[in-house]
């Protein structure tokens, strides 16, 4: 038996009508489908399988070994030497990457030229071959003097004495950081604001003053990101003072490797894991520098990883709930 037409309509109406009375909480808004992300997704998770089955499988890598020699003590007076070196040459190299940004931004034309001299001097040469050639110093000066030039020396110093080799490693690394660390210095100074110069002049605040307490602090916020990147270079640039006999991290496991030369594979994978624990320590020591320093510049400061889980946590919870309602 049909049905008049009226009534189809009618039974259309009244659904279409029932769907918009229902309450807003229990409708559904619908994600926007994005197949090519899931793809993407499932491909990176395959690849990122793999590797990780390759890493736990395959036994060239003999990871027996590996957990051997991770903690052995020559592996870790390395890494105490890898820090020392990296520490005291950070220091030295950001103070000096700091007057070489001052003497660049100075009115003094002697001063801009010495410090554009030194960066691009030290940019230019390998930090191996600087390395190298204050290792053999001693070969062309024996002694070192301080006094009139082209005339009496006051006090004179035994070169060889005084070239430890921990010496040459960090002044070499220290000498080739401050070229690096002055152009991140100076682009950090450059990106203040030029008002807050001259708020800082029209104050009559001594220029020391304005440096260190108004223009300073606003650089850090360009100059910790930047310069650390520097820093993780520095790090891994350690390794090339073994070169020059001294035994950090590299140096440890390249002797190792050399007296035990099956275990090569194993010590370069604890070489490996300890560079990128150092590395790993020094970005989250950067993240809270950064966050510290955009205190004033954003109205909330970014969630620290921890923040950042539990909302992630209360999200989820919060979506169970909803979905329950339903």
């Amino acid at each position: 038996m049909s049905e008049p037409p009226g009534a189809a309509v009618s039974l259309a109406e009244a659904t279409t009508a029932a769907k918009v009375q229902r309450p807003l909480a229990a409708q559904r808004v619908l994600p926007l489908r994005r197949p090519g992300r899931w793809i993407a997704t499932a491909i990176v998770l395959v690849l990122l399988a793999q590797f990780v089955h390759g890493l736990a499988t395959n036994p060239f890598y003999q990871w027996d070994r590996f957990r051997y020699w991770f903690l052995r003590p020559v592996i870790l007076d390395g890494l105490v030497i890898t820090l020392e070196v990296a520490a005291l040459s950070a220091v030295l190299g950001l103070l000096g990457g700091i007057l070489l940004a001052l003497a660049r931004l100075s009115g003094s034309p002697v001063l801009r030229a010495v410090s554009w001299v030194y960066t691009w001097l030290f940019r230019s040469i390998p930090l191996i071959v600087v390395l190298i050639f204050l290792y053999n110093f001693s070969a062309l000066y024996q002694t070192l003097s301080l006094g009139v030039p082209f005339g009496p020396a006051f006090i004179t110093f035994d070169e060889s004495r005084l070239a430890t080799d921990l010496a040459v490693a960090v002044v070499g690394l220290s000498l080739n950081e401050a070229a690096y660390a002055s152009e991140v210095v100076r682009g950090g100074i450059l990106s203040v604001d030029q008002g807050q110069h001259e708020a800082a002049a029209a104050l009559g605040l001594p220029k020391g003053y304005q440096f260190r307490r108004i223009v300073l602090p606003q650089a850090l916020r360009s100059i910790t990101p930047n310069y650390v990147n520097q820093l993780i270079g520095l790090i891994k640039a350690t390794s090339l003072v073994f070169y020059v006999s001294l035994l950090d991290l590299f140096g440890s496991v390249q002797t190792m490797g050399s007296t035990y030369p099956g275990d090569i594979v194993p010590l370069l994978m604890v070489a490996t894991v300890w560079y990128l624990v150092l590395t790993s320590a020094v970005s989250v020591v950067q993240y809270y520098v950064e966050r510290y320093f955009a205190r004033g510049a954003t109205r909330t400061l970014p969630p620290t990883p921890l923040q950042r889980l539990r909302a992630a946590a209360g999200e989820l919870r919060a979506r169970a709930r909803r979905e329950a309602a339903v």
